[in-house]
């Protein structure tokens, strides 16, 4: 009986653990892809460089949200796979793109949850973990990814390497340290 109720017990915290993983990647992709849009939006004009009401004046963000400026980020993912066919490519590729973004953003997730432990002991305070661990996905995407993608080209332009460092220290670092010490910091019955 003992032996059950402990199974039981350590089957419930892999549970927790998965459910706690899963909500933490659902919440900082769809924060990185919201900010990654906003510096999109703003980098190319409003969206005037995009051409989606046909005009040649900037559109508004709603405007670009909603008739497919969202589209071109997610191309841009999907690039990294199927190389610059992506770019013209349609709805499949988006997809691809949602898939791959939300894949790294649970491989990420993940990773942060299995070292937490260590990590927190050696930063001793969550948000400089999450800081910490913003840079490390930034640096990793930019030089270990993205090297090895189809798309193969790592940032030369400072400002945007450190605004795409700051989006990932908030959308990713900060998101996923503090669910992973909320997750460690609870008690748990057993």
């Amino acid at each position: 009986m003992e032996t059950t109720l402990a199974s039981t017990g350590a089957s419930q915290k892999e549970q927790d653990l998965f459910r706690t993983i899963s909500f933490t990647t659902l919440f900082t992709g769809i924060a990185d892809l919201l900010a990654t849009n906003l510096h999109f939006y703003f980098a190319t004009g409003h969206g005037s460089t995009l051409k989606l009401t046909g005009a040649e004046e900037p559109v508004s963000l709603i405007t670009y949200m909603t008739q497919g400026g969202p589209q071109h980020v997610f191309k841009y993912i999907a690039e990294g796979v199927f190389g610059a066919e992506a770019a013209s490519g349609g709805k499949l590729m988006i997809a691809w793109g949602a898939v791959f973004h939300f894949m790294i953003a649970f491989f990420f997730t993940t990773f942060l949850f299995l070292i937490y432990r260590k990590a927190g002991r050696w930063f001793n305070n969550t948000f400089l973990t999450g800081f910490a661990y913003g840079i490390f996905t930034w640096t990793v995407m930019n030089l270990v990814v993205i090297p090895l993608s189809r798309i193969n080209t790592f940032p030369v332009d400072l400002l945007q390497s450190a605004i795409a460092a700051v989006i990932l220290v908030l959308a990713i670092g900060f998101p996923v340290a503090l669910a992973a010490h909320r997750f460690y910091s609870r008690k748990r019955p057993g």
